[in-house]
């Protein structure tokens, strides 16, 4: 488990391609996930949005984060992605920049992620889209789910990281 660093110690680019602060979510408790528009778990975005209206004002962020990497199942550039979250399933949440999440070119925030919740038998690898991490207001990881974890399951980790 990664002790040293947190969440906060990175920055990462927005889909503007702004620079987005990662202190700026201090004390808030982050859900960040790996996002694609053209994968058998998109309908997830529904539900990840459903989390963000019912618990945005009581501290939490969720952070998409759009990913190439499988099956070439987001083959957008960032303005349609974002088009896409907006229009299809009216996303308010931060889309931030297609990133990778596996490989020599992982996001930072990314190897930060993986190397403080290791998946299934201490696997560091991402497996698919839709990987969630829940990030407490500490800015350390709480706990990693698997593609298939609907975000609805995650409900009462939230109400918890929220206190």
């Amino acid at each position: 488990m990664n002790t040293e660093k947190n969440i906060y110690d990175y920055s990462v680019k927005n889909a503007e391609g702004l620079t987005v602060d990662m202190s700026q979510y201090k004390g808030k408790v982050v859900l960040v996930v790996n996002v694609a528009s053209k994968c058998g778990f998109t309908p997830q975005y529904q539900g990840l949005e459903a989390l963000y209206k019912e618990f945005k004002n009581s501290g939490l962020v969720i952070l998409g984060f759009p990913c190439n990497q499988f099956g070439a199942q987001e083959p957008g550039n960032d303005s349609e992605i974002k088009q896409f979250c907006s229009l299809t399933y009216d996303v308010s949440f931060p889309i931030m920049s297609k990133i990778n999440v596996n490989g020599s070119d992982t996001a930072p925030v990314y190897d930060f992620l993986k190397s403080s919740a290791p998946g299934f038998l201490g696997t560091e690898i991402i497996k698919w889209n839709f990987t969630k991490f829940l990030v407490g207001k500490d800015g350390k990881v709480i706990k990693r789910y698997a593609p298939n974890t609907e975000p609805r399951e995650i409900t009462e980790d939230i109400k918890a990281a929220l206190g």
